[in-house]
């Protein structure tokens, strides 16, 4: 079976492209793809000798001895911007009233309070995360997973806190100094709770969602290091 790997940051810039296909036997891993593609792309296999990564199948972070299958849609995961060792997580519950969205538009934490303000807020917390000491700071993200992987983790913060409504927004493209480039909001009856949610969300965003960012002043270019997020058992 032929199976495309998506390419971001550090992985794309070495490769010289966005996206690899590697021939892969029926019942071959993830370990086994990421062989395929150092033998595929000598630039490449240099950066995955020297830095972790992880793998994403169909939106999720797998680990290395999952079995693929044809269609799978795979995405090569360097180290996100921003993480460490996340908030714990909580069991799955219900749906929560959440409002997610990674998008190139100017971030505005003004229209977030108003998506989670409900009748019964007696607290809003926001947290904007903005760029500072450089000219600008140039976003990338896996779109799709980034939104979906946000999703989950406000759905966790409802699962763990009494809150009422949460919002999170990452920005993506160019972001100048002073811009916000993500904003968290979480309402509730109580500053507690809504204190608790937002601070864990924004670590676990830094952690876990699939986005990279880099440093720019003037012609100088950097990303910035970040960990690889948890692959799943």
């Amino acid at each position: 079976m032929v199976l495309q790997v998506r390419l971001f940051a550090v992985l794309r810039e070495r490769a010289g492209r966005d996206s690899l296909k590697v021939e892969l036997p029926e019942g071959a891993t993830v370990g086994d793809a990421l062989q395929a593609l150092a033998a595929e792309s000598e630039p490449l296999a240099a950066v995955l000798e020297a830095m972790p990564v992880v793998m994403a199948v169909n939106l999720a972070y797998v680990s290395e001895d999952a079995t693929l299958s044809a269609g799978d849609e795979l995405a090569l995961i360097p180290p996100v911007s921003g993480g460490g060792d996340p908030a714990p997580s909580g069991g799955a519950g219900e749906p929560c009233r959440s409002h997610v969205r990674v998008t190139a538009e100017p971030l505005s934490a003004d229209r977030l309070n108003k998506l989670v303000a409900t009748d019964h807020t007696g607290a809003i917390v926001t947290f904007q995360g903005t760029t500072r000491d450089v000219e600008r700071l140039d976003y990338e993200a896996y779109a799709p997973m980034a939104e979906e992987k946000i999703t989950a983790i406000l759905a966790d913060a409802f699962n763990r806190h009494e809150i009422e409504a949460g919002a999170a927004e990452h920005r993506t493209g160019a972001v100048p100094r002073g811009e916000p480039s993500v904003v968290v909001a979480i309402a509730a009856a109580h500053r507690g709770p809504a204190f608790a949610a937002a601070r864990e969300a924004i670590d676990r965003i830094k952690a876990e969602a699939p986005i990279w960012k880099r440093e720019v002043e003037g012609e100088h270019a950097t990303w910035v290091e970040g960990a690889p997020p948890p692959a799943a058992s």
